[in-house]
């Protein structure tokens, strides 16, 4: 089953009301208990300045939206004023945003929206460099459950920002049954159809199988996805065979920008990639006068 043309709209913004108590969370773990003790002590407070958020390296930005609210959050009377948007291809010495304002406000900020969009345009530019190399092959690059704590909604944003899709965002928006919980059930169709039974029916049941054995009792119960876990790439050639269009494949396992294009070219429909989130680099982006 292979995924449609992509038609998809610009990603949306998330709304301020979600990334508010992030940010504020954020800027009041760095300012603990007395606030900042060195811009205080240094910067007068009537002093202004005008400052800009600059790329280091190549990546995608996003973020950007974090980063507004780190700077207008510790003082309203920042200007903060975008040069690109989320999803922007950046290079070495590209101008993302110009930033005037109150200097204390700014300098205490500054951290905090760079944590967010360092690492945020980490994940996407991470996110890009797999959907880049397996645009060709018409297959789809997702993220897992295995983000940082408290920041799933954001990462997954800059998944999408990327280029990528979304697995679940949590465990209640589908059914993923793994390894354990066959194992509990007594097997894969007693988990299938417990599973069945206890859902509406607006929800789609995924399996995990390691064997073309298991693949065969998935198609035989009838299932919406399949996880092929750590397939090698006959394996995954085979089992996308055998499924023949009835459910999506789904491939995961240490896959990697220079692995993801061998893997598309099985036929499978996603790719799942865990490290997107809990592992991608930081983007290299600063902010200069």
């Amino acid at each position: 089953m292979k995924s449609a043309p992509d038609l998809a709209l610009p990603v949306a913004p998330l709304p301020a009301v979600m990334l508010e108590p992030l940010v504020r969370a954020a800027l009041l773990e760095d300012l603990g208990r007395a606030g900042d003790l060195t811009t205080d002590a240094i910067v007068p407070n009537d002093a202004q300045a005008r400052t800009r958020l600059v790329a280091r390296q190549e990546g995608v930005l996003a973020g950007l939206d974090l980063a507004r609210l780190a700077f207008q959050l510790m003082d309203a009377g920042i200007e903060f004023r975008p040069v690109l948007a989320d999803g922007a291809r950046l290079r070495p010495g590209s101008e993302i945003a110009v930033i005037s304002g109150p200097a204390r406000g700014m300098l205490t900020a500054e951290r905090t929206a760079l944590n967010f969009l360092g690492h945020l345009s980490g994940v996407a530019t991470a996110t890009a460099s797999i959907a880049d190399a397996i645009r060709p092959h018409g297959a789809r690059v997702t993220c897992t459950r295995k983000t940082l704590p408290g920041l799933r909604a954001v990462q997954k944003y800059a998944v999408r920002v990327g280029g990528g899709s979304n697995h679940r965002h949590g465990l209640d928006d589908a059914v993923l049954i793994k390894d354990n919980h066959v194992a509990v059930a007594g097997g894969v169709r007693q988990a299938v159809q417990r599973a069945r039974a206890g859902i509406g029916h607006m929800v789609k049941i995924e399996l995990e199988v390691d064997t073309l054995e298991q693949l065969d009792q998935a198609l035989e119960i009838g299932v919406d996805v399949v996880l092929l876990d750590n397939m090698d790439l006959p394996t995954l050639r085979e089992a996308v065979r055998r499924v023949g269009g009835r459910a999506v494949t789904e491939a995961s396992g240490r896959i990697t920008p220079e692995s993801a294009p061998e893997v598309a070219a099985t036929g499978v429909d996603l790719i799942a990639v865990g490290w997107l989130t809990h592992s991608a680099r930081v983007l290299d982006i600063g902010l200069d006068s």
